[in-house]
């Protein structure tokens, strides 16, 4: 009887099919046959599309429009687990950026890991020495491994850039195989350093600039020129879900989460957001932490209380989500970032932060796009010793070992974070 009403809904009431095309996200119920889905011969379907991810039967389904009514009656559908509107995810704002490329920066330049007070203020406001992750404490301790992998999910990455080209992961069998070939059978043809899912390519070039600076606070590497990031020794996984206009949509945001999960990454780091809650999105998170990998985000960058007012994937309740706000060079919240008591779990330098752009070049950019990756750079180096913490074991450290700077504690949890504390379990 609810296929037949469904069927009605859909096929016959004009006033239910007076929306605007649109993109569906339909999961199936286990054990469900594609075939079997009455839903997806309807005449308003013009597009089905699997997603061929590895955590349940996704598909992606464009209609010429149905109406909020429509779309409630067809999760009604016994073959059907949900469904939800496809929603447009963005990189965080740059916000107070300098557009200025340089080619000549240097780790002086690089406040959020030793700030001296002169690197980190402006004309009128000096920073403050020691408001940074004490880089140079934890690297003492360690600078990382090459085991440790990070999926930066973003734009791109310029994987060619002489700061980053040797801590980028390498698929070796699409390397050394036939071009055009899918030669390791993974499904992605041609993905030698990641993959383009903005554009559904092997090729993950960052054509916005935005994932290479993302990937400069990570894992730049430790040498006499140009910047550092937090990790020496890492292999860096570029995943482009968004477009070099900075945008992307659910099915490739999924996609993306799969598709790290499937190379074996340790953790992902998401400089991005928008939209309301996706429970597919949410899905894809929950499988990432069903295999051990942590998924630290940004905050936000709208100067909002996540608590009250959430934003996603920042404010989705899963295990291995570590939600991470920005602060200034005073070791004060950054004027643009979200916060929360509950839901941010960390804060790490994002004002006027110096990283890698395309072109092999460098630039300062700011928002909690920057605090996310160096937070996740710490967290690696945490990894690189702890191989066996639970996602919900680190991040509980990682709140734990915060610096309360006086500054910050009614944003988060405790404070800001410190890399060395964080190694040593320096607990508060």
């Amino acid at each position: 009887m609810k296929k037949v009403i469904l069927g009605m809904a859909i096929a016959s009431s004009a006033s239910l099919l007076a929306a605007p095309t649109q993109k569906l996200i339909v999961k199936l119920k286990p054990g469900v046959a594609p075939k079997s889905v009455s839903f997806f011969s309807q005449k308003s379907v013009t597009d089905v599309k699997d997603l061929n991810v590895s955590f349940g039967k996704f598909f992606t389904v464009k209609t010429e429009g149905l109406s909020d009514k429509a779309l409630e009656a067809l999760s009604q559908d016994p073959a059907i687990e949900y469904v939800e509107k496809s929603q447009t995810y963005t990189v965080n704002p740059i916000v107070d950026s300098n557009k200025e490329t340089i080619q000549d920066a240097r780790f002086s330049d690089q406040w959020g890991f030793k700030n001296t007070g002169r690197n980190s203020g402006g004309w009128f406001n000096r920073g403050k020495a020691g408001e940074d992750i004490n880089a140079e404490g934890v690297w003492k301790l360690t600078r990382g491994r090459k085991e440790v992998k990070i999926a930066v999910i973003d734009t791109g990455v310029d994987y060619t850039h002489s700061d980053l080209a040797a801590n980028m992961w390498v698929n070796e069998a699409e390397k050394n195989g036939v071009e055009g070939v899918d030669d390791d059978g993974n499904g992605y043809v041609d993905d030698v350093y990641g993959y383009d899912f903005a554009n559904d390519d092997g090729d993950p070039m960052d054509g916005h600039g935005h994932g290479t600076h993302c990937a400069g606070n990570i894992g730049a590497l430790h040498n006499r020129s140009g910047i550092r990031g937090v990790m020496n020794n890492v292999k860096m996984v570029s995943i482009k879900f968004l477009s070099d206009s900075g945008r992307g949509e659910t099915e490739h945001a999924i996609k993306s989460v799969d598709y790290a999960i499937k190379v074996g990454v340790n953790l992902m780091s998401n400089s991005w957001g928008g939209g309301a809650f996706s429970q597919a999105l949410k899905d894809s998170i929950q499988a990432a932490h069903d295999a051990g990998i942590v998924f630290v985000a940004a905050a936000g960058n709208s100067r909002a209380d996540n608590d009250a007012r959430p934003t996603y994937p920042a404010n989705y309740e899963v295990e291995n989500v570590i939600t991470v706000g920005a602060h200034d060079g005073s070791g004060k919240r950054s004027s643009f970032s979200n916060y929360g008591k509950k839901t941010v779990h960390i804060f790490a330098p994002g004002s006027g932060i110096m990283s890698t752009v395309p072109g092999d070049r460098y630039q300062k950019m700011s928002g909690t796009s920057m605090a996310c990756p160096i937070a996740a750079g710490a967290i690696g180096l945490l990894m690189a010793e702890n191989p066996n913490l639970t996602p919900l074991e680190i991040r509980e450290r990682v709140i734990a070992t915060a610096v309360d700077n006086g500054e910050l504690g009614r944003f988060t949890p405790v404070g800001r974070m410190d890399a060395a504390r964080l190694l040593k379990n320096e607990r508060n």
